[in-house]
């Protein structure tokens, strides 16, 4: 289409464009045949189509979506070709399905391992760079799981799909707020501990004597202190 045939008071290019009005009756037959060809195609390639997807579902739903979107969109398009890619799709899905299940090497190489993000209260920083998960997503995390303090929490794992997985302490301990810096009245409700600081960066509790001092985190090498908050000092 030429530029000076495009007008924006031009409604009927805006909403039907140029294809010929009986490729709408043509378009219902489409629509429902793409619709039966992704509901077949995702059966096919097992229950995990329809929960929380990996990488592999991820790429085989995205492929399928570019595949059947064109025959919708261009009468000149024909319905075999996105058939055909489904197939493929399919076979492809269900030869790597298979394999993650019977080799752990290639489950891991496929669909990435599992980090973990804390330990004992303690954040593992290099964990977290290198999935790119910043200390606010950490922390907001933990608030939406319902903890307070980074010391309630014996693992927190980054699952291989991106969820969390939160193992928390059994007895609740002290550590560092997770809750925002500006929310002194919520923060309130948890006492200051006497006898703890704890690091900015990672977490890991020292003796309360650190937080006046240059001395550095044992475990990140940072020397920024803040308060521990807890339920006692016991």
């Amino acid at each position: 289409m030429k530029p000076e045939e495009i007008h924006l008071g031009d409604l009927n290019r805006i909403l039907i464009g140029e294809i010929p009005a009986s490729f709408f009756v043509e378009l219902l037959l489409r629509a429902l045949l793409i619709y039966v060809l992704l509901i077949v195609s995702m059966r096919l390639m097992g229950k995990r189509m329809a929960t929380q997807i990996g990488r592999n579902e991820m790429a085989a739903v995205t492929s399928l979506a570019a595949a059947v979107g064109i025959p919708l969109m261009n009468p000149d398009r024909g319905i075999l070709p996105p058939i055909i890619i489904a197939g493929v799709i399919i076979f492809f899905q269900r030869i790597i399905s298979t394999a993650t299940v019977k080799n752990q090497w290639f489950e891991s190489l496929t669909q990435d391992d599992l980090s973990i993000l804390v330990r004992d209260g303690v954040m593992d920083l290099k964990k977290m760079k290198k999935t790119r998960i910043s200390r606010d997503r950490l922390f907001a995390q933990l608030r939406a799981m319902g903890l307070m303090t980074l010391g309630e929490v014996d693992r927190l794992y980054l699952e291989s799909n991106g969820l969390y997985s939160l193992v928390p302490r059994k007895e609740k301990q002290r550590g560092i707020s997770v809750i925002p810096p500006w929310d002194d009245e919520f923060k309130a409700k948890l006492k200051v501990s006497d006898v703890d600081c704890g690091c900015y960066e990672c977490g890991k509790l020292h003796p309360k004597a650190f937080q006046n001092t240059p001395l550095r985190c044992e475990n990140c090498g940072a020397s920024r202190w803040t308060d521990v908050l807890g339920y006692s000092d016991r």
